[in-house]
């Protein structure tokens, strides 16, 4: 087992990466070893489908079965062995019928059908033993001490960037949003990896072009959850318990919360989000239903007290799982790509269990005194008003806005966040997404210029909307982004969070301050690329930064 794709990896004993028997996330190796062999044979995939999309040929059940592959193994998202072994031998059928699909589509079109190594032709064994004893090959540091650990450093930001991608893009597919050009792109970059690339120029330009790719994901996963759900708007949601039977629902995932607020509808049970749903009260359809009655909780490294003190069932709905607890174990359910050994799984959109639980559950004795927090500051709001801000910013009222995103996390460091909102000037407005706001969205920022100074713009999911925001307004007042009196403050965590910084890389945004500790896929001299090239910055010191940012916006 060797495992570096998250920021709560282990750093003991002069190795970065967890390399024992457990990840600190829970990851047990056997699990580690499969999830290994899956992404080995999805490069193989790609391999074909990458082929066929170039011949305009597409098989959207495979193309699916790839992100949802991708998607399981990100971290916190699936620790069952049973499901990855599943999985495997689902992969090595599709990969036969991409093959025979590739080989006609070439001969129809007049070419001589390529034979393809590596993945490609990879046979998985067929017992779990056989199946650990390949793992090997499939590792992340597989050929290390031939390429070096820059090589093997490029190659896993691409990796864990793409697998952030083919999780938003799973969101926005069962929405509705199925685009060829994600499935070709997402394709592509696996056929890339599958080669062993060793240029590092080359290893840069696909982290480029990946990041491209996940601006058309997350634009489409905006379109997805605003055509299915209307665009956000500002909402008080409710953070205290509202008497009565009840459901949390954590993790990212607006059709399951949507699909369980119309199995509970007129049956008494109210609906709670957790974690990174928060956002779904400011879409005016979902805050429609009279039983989405508010939010409880936390961030993600929370959920084990938090879930063992709530008094109905839980559904965690994609990423931020942790190891269910004795407490809670009989009264929580995993869906889409999420799972935990032993712990139940809704299939077919079947929620009826989860409706069971909750009306044999006690819940909530009595309804506490109403406490809010204010959501729904996607792009539709803020660019409802940017003549507002505009002419704030232009008198002075406005000097600077900062941009606090990312997740949060359990590591010492991440109070960096909370100490940056809290001394962020007062004459400056912070914008935040992602669980990190956790931290501070209920401190009491005031307002400016007739506005909240916090404007919450939503989940990690929501980056589209942060990003349409900085646009619009380099648009209004004629310059680059980079001009703006903005600043980046990114909280990185997982994979999604990789996929995101490619993002900005790829359109030019610089000086994004990364933390709290930097990926340690990040070798000094890729770091050092990152720094010089894209002008990356380390997170410091709060002060320090703030202070930073604001010289760096005098000059």
């Amino acid at each position: 087992m060797f495992c570096f794709q998250c920021e709560q990896t282990s750093r003991t004993d002069g190795i970065a990466g967890c390399h024992t028997a457990k990840g600190v996330c829970g990851k047990d190796e056997t699990t580690a070893d499969l999830q290994d062999v899956l992404i080995y044979q999805l490069k193989g995939l790609g391999q074909y489908s990458a082929r066929l999309h170039k011949l305009g040929q597409l098989d959207q059940a495979a193309d699916s079965f790839i992100m949802y592959g991708l998607f399981t193994t990100l971290t916190n998202v699936n620790f069952n062995r049973a499901v990855f072994q599943e999985l495997i031998a689902e992969a090595a059928r599709i990969r036969d019928r991409l093959r025979d699909a590739y080989e006609a589509a070439a001969v129809k079109a007049g070419k001589v059908p390529g034979q393809l190594s590596g993945p490609a032709r990879f046979a998985p064994a067929d017992s779990l033993p056989g199946l650990l004893a390949q793992a090997q090959i499939a590792s992340v540091r597989a050929g290390v001490e031939v390429v070096g650990e820059d090589v093997v450093g490029l190659r896993s930001l691409i990796l864990y960037g793409l697998k952030g991608v083919a999780a938003y893009a799973h969101h926005a597919e069962v929405l509705g949003q199925a685009r060829e050009e994600i499935y070709a792109g997402i394709a592509h970059a696996l056929d890339f990896l599958a080669t062993e690339p060793v240029d590092i120029n080359a290893l840069l330009e696909e982290a480029l072009a990946l990041g491209r790719l996940n601006f058309t994901v997350m634009e489409a996963l905006d379109a997805a959850n605003t055509g299915n759900f209307g665009a956000p708007v500002p909402t008080a949601v409710r953070t205290t318990p509202v008497a009565g039977k009840a459901i949390l629902v954590s993790g990212h995932d607006l059709r399951d919360l949507h699909n369980i607020l119309e199995a509970t509808k007129d049956k008494g049970i109210n609906v709670y989000t957790h974690g990174e749903v928060l956002p779904a009260h400011g879409y005016p359809k979902l805050h429609a239903y009279p039983h989405l009655v508010g939010n409880y909780g936390g961030a993600w490294q929370n959920q084990q007290a938090e879930f063992a003190a709530f008094p109905g069932p839980i559904v965690m709905t994609s990423n931020c799982l942790i190891e269910p607890q004795p407490s809670y174990r009989n009264r929580i359910f995993t869906a889409g790509p999420v799972g935990w050994p032993g712990i139940r799984h809704i299939k077919n959109d079947d929620y009826a269990q989860v409706v069971q639980a909750a009306l044999a559950s006690p819940g909530f004795a009595e309804t506490a005194p109403e406490q809010t927090i204010l959501v729904g500051f996607a792009r539709d709001t803020v660019l409802g008003v940017a003549g507002t801000v505009v002419d704030a910013v232009k008198s002075g009222a406005i000097k600077h806005f900062f941009l606090i995103g990312g997740c949060d996390g359990a590591a010492p460091g991440r109070n960096y966040y909370t100490d940056f909102a809290d001394h962020a000037p007062k004459d400056s407005v912070v914008l935040t997404l992602g669980c990190g706001k956790y931290r501070f969205n209920k401190h009491d920022f005031g307002t400016i210029g007739g506005l909240p100074r916090l404007l919450d713009i939503g989940q990690c999911n929501d980056t589209y909307s942060a990003i349409q925001i900085a646009l619009a307004l380099a648009n209004a007042f004629e310059c680059g982004v980079n001009d703006l009196p903005l600043s980046l403050v990114v909280s990185w965590f997982e994979q999604k969070a990789a996929a995101v910084l490619l993002t900005l890389l790829a359109l030019g945004v610089r000086n994004v301050r990364l933390g709290p500790s930097l990926p340690a896929f990040l070798t000094p001299a890729l770091l050092n690329v990152l720094v010089e090239k894209f002008g990356v910055l380390p997170v410091t010191t709060a002060e320090a930064d703030i202070a930073a940012s604001l010289n760096r916006q005098a000059a």
